[in-house]
């Protein structure tokens, strides 16, 4: 099952264990952990008082009492002492016991708080980091449906170098887009208004609404594309190519999904982990060959697929979609694949820093 971040409250999340970012004596404290027990009732207290402490890194387990949740995993992160004190290492250890504890009682989903990255001071980029690195690597080798529940806003993911060097190519594509998308407004328009017979029937506004439409616009432009297409001389190897994308003009996405795998030598779960995907979800689209998955379900097969960007553009056509520069998702994704950077967890946390849409995940 695949992994997904969230905005939440943790204690109302319907799963079927919560984590508690704890303290070593898991008797309540602040923030999640005091926010954990006022919602599950006196009585986890009261269980909690029987563990007799938790050590850092370590974790244990409680009933959900009042909780939606059947489970609270409470775990202790390390204080954060400036990187050098192990900081890492023990973080590590709170996600991996915890979801140890999570498939130990049987839970198909769990949901987490970014531990130690508030009272305890844990950068949070580097407590992201820790995060989404531990939990993608557990779910290419179990099934359970993760979340990592952010509360209010995640501004703190903005200070990485990464996301910078986004919001400038999202600012670069935009301006470029812009312009060339107004220039061809202005060209048109000159080229169909001194076309306009003297007696027009219709009123100005009336003419230059129509001058406007995706209808005109095809039509305006498809003839010298077509032109260029018709200069094109096959040869070589660009005749191997057009011979290969011919035989697979009508190939529905499931059909081109199958093919893809075999191609890149991957297995169906290697596949399907690596986009994020939830396994029914899969099997849904390998036996459906009318199947329309949505479009962050689409990218992010060709994602897992490490396809070009030209192939993740082929890809899409088999579903009905296209990229383009007036979206910010389409941007980030082209963004991530020019850079050769295939790994959807790390994409997805820059889509959920822009409130976009996540590859896999819940998607359809």
């Amino acid at each position: 099952m695949p992994f997904e971040i969230v905005r939440n409250d943790i204690t109302k999340m319907r799963v079927d264990a919560i984590v508690n970012a704890a303290n070593a004596s898991l008797l309540g404290g602040g923030g999640v952990d005091g926010a954990i027990h006022r919602a599950a009732g006196p009585q986890l207290l009261a269980e909690c008082r029987t563990l007799d402490g938790c050590e850092t890194g370590q974790a244990k387990i409680t009933k959900g009492y009042r909780l939606p949740a059947r489970y609270v995993i409470h775990t202790v992160g390390p204080i954060w002492r400036g990187g050098h004190a192990g900081e890492r290492e023990l973080l590590t250890s709170c996600y991996r016991n915890s979801l140890d504890l999570a498939d130990k009682y049987g839970c198909e989903s769990v949901a987490f708080p970014l531990i130690s990255a508030g009272i305890y001071g844990y950068p949070g980029d580097e407590a992201m980091n820790v995060a989404v690195g531990v939990v993608s690597e557990f779910l290419m080798t179990h099934d359970m449906m993760v979340y990592l529940v952010v509360f209010g806003s995640s501004a703190f993911m903005a200070g990485k170098k990464l996301f910078r060097d986004i919001q400038q190519y999202i600012d670069d594509v935009y301006v470029e887009a812009q312009e060339s998308y107004d220039e061809s407004r202005r060209v048109q328009r000159l080229r169909q208004l001194e076309n306009l017979p003297l007696s027009a029937p219709k009123s100005f506004d009336a003419a230059e609404e129509d001058f406007s439409s995706d209808a005109l616009c095809e039509e305006t432009f498809a003839a010298p594309c077509a032109e260029m297409d018709a200069e094109i001389a096959p040869s070589g190897s660009f005749r191997t190519e057009l011979e290969d994308r011919l035989k697979h003009t009508d190939e529905g996405f499931s059909n081109a999904l199958t093919r893809l795998i075999d191609k890149k030598g991957l297995t169906d779960v290697q596949c399907y982990k690596r986009a994020n995907v939830d396994r029914k979800l899969f099997s849904k689209i390998r036996s459906n060959p009318e199947y329309r998955p949505s479009k962050p379900t689409v990218v992010a097969f060709a994602v897992a697929l490490e396809l070009s960007l030209d192939e993740t553009e082929d890809f899409m056509r088999k579903a009905g979609f296209a990229l383009t520069h007036s979206s910010k998702f389409d941007i980030i994704v082209e963004f991530f694949i020019n850079h050769g950077n295939y790994n959807v967890f790390e994409i997805n946390e820059a889509l959920f820093q822009y409130d976009m849409p996540l590859l896999g995940s819940g998607m359809n």
